[in-house]
C-alpha cells in the first residue's frame, strides 16, 4: 500500500488557523511529535488521523493527500536546468528538502521563473536581436560577484597588509608610492597638463613604463590611482585566481571585475584593515574624520567601509550607492540586505537626491523598504574633478547605509530618537516598487496588475 505523505499541507493548514502543534495535536488527539514528524514528512499519515482531519477541520482527505510533491519536484529540476543556474545548481537532496520545509517558497520562485519565461520570449519575439541585451550587464555580473563574498576579500586584504614592508607612510603616502614604483617595477610617474590627458585623468603605459596623471586629479585621487596600477601589475596572480572564481566569461565583465578588485586593493593599501576599523569605531563611522585620518577622499572612506567584513573583526554592514544629478546609480556596493537598483535610478524618495541642494553637507534619514526592513542612511555631495571652467559643479552624490540595529554604532544617528524614528517608506526604483499610491512615483511599475479606473485621480497619475 501506497504511503501518504501530507506535511508542507499539515503545516499549512496549521498555520492558517493560528496554531501551536501542540494545539493541533490535542485537537486530534495524537502527540505533538506525531504531528511534528508529519509536517516534516517524516511519518505517513494513518487513515484514522485523516478522518479525524475532517472532523475537526473539516478539510477533505482528498484534497490534503493530493500527492503534488512528484510534479514540482518535475518543474523544479526542469527549472534549474536552465544556463542562467549553472553556477551552484542545487542537488536532488536539496530540492527534496525545500519542497517538505519551504513550500511558499518553491512555488514562488517557480512563478518567477515562469514570468522570467514569458518576458524573455515577449521580448525575443518582437525584436529576436534584443536576446543578448537580456544578459546581466558587465556592471551586474560585477556587484553580484562581490555581493556572493560580503564584498569582502581576504587575499587581497592580506596582499595589501604586506605591500609597504611595515607602517604605512600617511604623510608621504604619494612619494613614497612613486618611488616604489619606479624602484621595483620600473614604472615612472609624470603628472601632465589637462590638454596632454583630454577627457582623462590617468593612463598607463605599460610597453614604456609610465603613468600619466592629469593635473585635473587632487592629491588623494592620485595616490589612489598610484597604487592601483601597482595592485594591476604586483598582484595579477591573485587577480586573474579571483577572476576565476568569479565566474565572469564575459570580456567586458571580466575586464570591469578586474579594475574593481584593483581598486579594492589599493583601497586597502591605503586604509589598512585593523587602523580603519579602529578609526571607524572610535569615531562612530564619521567619515570626514576618517578620510582626514588616512589622507583619502570622502567616498573612497565609505567604500572602504563596506569592505570591512572579516570574521571575528567585523564592523558595521553598509551599502553604498552613488548618483549622479540625474538619479542614475553609477557605483554601488553592498553588504547588507538593502536592494540596490541596478537599472532605471534609485527611488526618489531617497535623500541622496536632495543631497545635491546643500552641497558637502551630511543629510541623515530613516527609511523602511516594501518588505518592512528599516535602515539608516547617510547621504552627502562628492565634487568630481575640474577640466576647465564648463566643467565646474559637476557633482555627485553618495548615501551609505546599514541595518536600523546598527544606528546606535553611528554618530550622525545622534540626536535621533531611533525607536520609533520618521520611517520614509522607499522602494528599489519605480518600476518594480509596490507602492502603488507614492506620490513620486514615475512609471507604472511592472509587477502592479491593478487596472487604471478612469473615474479615479490618485497621488499620481499611476493610481487611478
Amino acid at each position: 500500500m501506497q504511503k501518504t505523505f501530507i506535511g508542507p499541507h499539515l503545516r499549512r493548514l496549521r498555520q492558517e488557523r493560528g496554531e501551536t502543534q501542540a494545539q493541533m495535536a490535542r485537537a486530534l488527539g495524537i502527540s505533538t511529535s506525531y504531528v511534528n514528524l508529519l509536517e516534516n514528512n517524516e511519518r505517513s499519515v494513518s487513515v484514522p488521523v485523516m478522518l479525524r482531519l475532517f472532523e475537526v477541520y473539516g478539510v477533505d482527505w482528498r484534497a490534503i493527500a493530493e500527492d503534488d510533491g512528484a510534479t514540482r519536484l518535475a518543474d523544479l529540476r526542469t527549472a534549474l536546468q536552465d544556463p542562467l543556474f549553472e553556477q551552484g545548481r542545487p542537488d536532488l537532496p536539496q530540492l527534496r528538502a525545500a519542497l517538505v520545509h519551504a513550500p511558499g517558497l518553491v512555488e514562488s520562485f517557480l512563478a518567477l521563473y515562469r514570468a522570467f519565461q514569458a518576458a524573455t520570449d515577449q521580448i525575443t519575439a518582437a525584436d529576436p536581436s534584443a536576446e543578448p541585451l537580456l544578459a546581466a550587464s558587465p556592471e551586474a555580473l560585477v556587484h553580484d560577484f562581490f555581493r556572493r563574498n560580503r564584498n569582502h576579500f581576504p587575499e587581497l586584504e592580506a596582499a595589501a597588509e604586506a605591500f609597504w614592508n611595515g607602517p604605512p607612510p600617511i604623510d608621504e603616502v604619494y612619494s613614497h608610492a612613486k618611488a616604489r614604483l619606479r624602484e621595483r617595477l620600473g614604472i615612472a610617474t609624470r603628472v601632465v597638463p589637462v590638454e596632454e590627458l583630454p577627457n582623462a585623468l590617468r593612463t598607463f603605459d605599460e610597453a614604456r613604463g609610465e603613468i600619466l596623471l592629469s593635473q585635473a586629479l587632487d592629491h588623494p585621487n592620485r595616490v589612489f590611482q598610484l597604487i592601483h596600477i601597482a595592485g594591476l601589475v604586483e598582484q595579477r596572480d591573485l587577480l586573474d585566481a579571483l577572476l576565476d572564481r568569479s565566474g565572469i566569461t564575459d570580456p567586458q565583465g571580466a575586464a570591469r571585475c578586474r579594475v574593481e578588485l584593483a581598486n579594492y586593493f589599493a583601497a586597502a593599501v591605503l586604509m589598512p584593515y585593523a587602523p580603519f576599523l579602529e578609526e571607524a569605531r572610535g569615531s562612530k563611522y564619521d567619515m570626514d574624520h576618517i578620510a582626514t585620518r588616512f589622507g583619502v577622499s570622502f567616498e573612497q572612506a565609505c567604500h572602504r567601509a563596506t569592505t570591512l567584513q572579516r570574521d571575528g573583526a567585523q564592523g558595521v554592514p553598509f551599502f553604498f550607492l552613488r548618483v549622479d544629478k540625474a538619479g542614475n546609480v553609477t557605483k554601488r556596493f553592498n553588504s547588507t540586505s538593502f536592494h540596490l537598483a541596478e537599472r532605471g535610478g534609485a527611488c526618489p524618495r531617497l535623500d541622496v537626491h536632495t543631497s545635491f541642494r546643500t552641497p558637502g553637507r551630511i543629510v541623515p534619514q530613516f527609511v523602511e523598504m516594501p518588505d518592512r526592513s528599516q535602515f539608516f542612511v547617510v547621504s552627502r555631495t562628492v565634487d568630481r574633478p575640474t577640466f576647465a571652467r564648463h566643467t565646474q559643479d559637476i557633482r555627485l552624490a553618495v548615501a551609505m547605509g546599514c541595518a536600523i540595529e546598527h544606528a546606535a554604532e553611528i554618530g550622525y544617528a545622534e540626536g535621533f530618537r531611533v525607536a520609533g524614528a520618521q520611517m520614509t517608506p522607499v522602494g528599489i526604483n519605480c518600476r518594480i516598487c509596490p507602492r502603488a499610491n507614492c506620490d513620486q512615483r514615475a512609471h507604472h511599475a511592472a509587477i502592479l496588475a491593478r487596472p487604471v479606473d478612469a473615474r479615479r485621480r490618485g497621488a499620481t497619475r499611476y493610481d487611478g
